[in-house]
């Protein structure tokens, strides 16, 4: 969506399952998408882009890295991806503002993940280099219930 300031991307990006095909076209969406936001940020725009990405990128960002090393969410390659893009000038709002660990977006259903805080920071708010200076905070409300997710936050003055 355009607003006055930016360009927002809210984007629900593919989960790589288990299965081979799947983690292909999910690698496929990540370097299909990088172009398309770069070249808004070089025609002059500043982007923000948004959702939930299907990635841990760093072991900070799950409460169980060595266990999902191979696990698809955390699996290296995947990881690569997100790194190409902060290569790129991207800022992950969030970690810019926060370098503590146990902060996360998504818990599974299953064995009380949730109560326990044993989850995944999958969710991110991205932003273009030259708008990095326009973002005042970025956050996580884990308090917050209604889904596996809970809501993330960038605050801006544009």
């Amino acid at each position: 969506t355009e607003h006055e300031n930016f360009l927002l991307y809210n984007i629900y990006f593919p989960n790589g399952q288990k299965d081979e095909t799947r983690l292909q076209y999910k690698l496929d969406f990540y370097d299909e998408l990088l172009p398309i936001i770069n070249e808004q940020v070089e025609s002059g725009n500043n982007v923000i882009v948004t959702g939930d990405w299907n990635t841990a990128h760093h072991p900070i960002d799950l409460a169980r890295p060595k266990a999902n090393l191979k696990t698809s969410g955390f699996m290296p390659i995947e990881r690569e991806r997100l790194d190409t893009y902060v290569a790129h000038g991207w800022k992950d709002t969030f970690r810019e503002f926060h370098e503590e660990g146990d902060r996360y977006s998504w818990w599974s259903y299953r064995f009380g993940a949730r109560d326990r805080n044993v989850g995944w920071r999958i969710d991110y708010f991205f932003v273009s280099e030259t708008m990095f200076d326009m973002c005042i905070d970025a956050d996580i409300h884990s308090n917050i219930f209604g889904s596996d997710h809970c809501p993330i936050s960038l605050i801006l003055d544009p």
